[in-house]
């Protein structure tokens, strides 16, 4: 697979929790700050940095490089932690999020996504790993079960046919989530989901007037 068919792995959270968004993001390539995203840039910085450490014999590796080529996925761990049990390690993904758990399993997806590039790279089976939040200060263990992996590569597939398909979708206004959104000047979201283009170009094509 070539480096262009991969997709990122945060493409997945971006499409679980919106399409459009990660329309916006990964084909059109825009993007625009607030202040959510500039607290998750905070919060990320220590994990952005690649290092490795080991402390009270826990292996730590930071912003480690993740891909699984039979999936077409590619990223990176914000950190993996390696403990060692009966003097084998274990791979165990912390992804790092500001706000706090969610509804949605978006956040749970990009993780399992993670879960199974470790385990095309380092051949062993990766159970579970965690979600740290910013807010709470607190992880949320994550077990990658039977329904999330299935959810996981649902979303892989799905994703990569909104890409390839090279079609943004249609705005649609949810003020839980579109309200946070930093993309929202640049998407519009109430102002197209009124008056959709699609729409209005049926209108012309049957030579109706706005």
């Amino acid at each position: 697979m070539d480096d262009d068919d991969l997709i990122p792995l945060s493409a997945l959270q971006h499409y679980l929790y919106c399409a459009r968004q990660c329309a916006l993001i990964h084909l059109e390539q825009q993007w625009a700050d607030n202040r959510h995203t500039a607290e998750g840039h905070l919060l990320h910085k220590r994990a952005d940095t690649p290092k490795t450490e080991r402390r009270r014999g826990v292996r730590t590796v930071t912003a480690m490089p993740l891909l699984a080529l039979e999936l077409g996925i590619t990223g990176k761990a914000d950190v993996v932690e390696f403990h060692a049990i009966d003097g084998v390690e274990h791979a165990f993904p912390v992804e790092y999020k500001r706000g706090r758990p969610k509804a949605h399993r978006a956040d749970e997806v990009q993780l399992c996504a993670q879960a199974l590039c470790l385990e095309a790279m380092l051949g062993e089976n990766v159970e579970s790993g965690a979600l740290f939040y910013g807010q709470t200060r607190r992880r949320q263990d994550v077990v990658f079960d039977e329904t999330l992996r299935a959810l996981t590569k649902q979303t892989i597939a799905d994703t990569r046919t909104m890409l390839a398909s090279c079609q943004t979708p249609t705005a649609r206004y949810d003020a839980r989530r579109c309200d946070r959104c930093s993309l929202i000047d640049l998407c519009q979201p109430r102002l197209l989901g009124r008056h959709s283009v699609d729409r209005w170009l049926h209108r012309q094509l049957d030579g109706e007037e706005e």
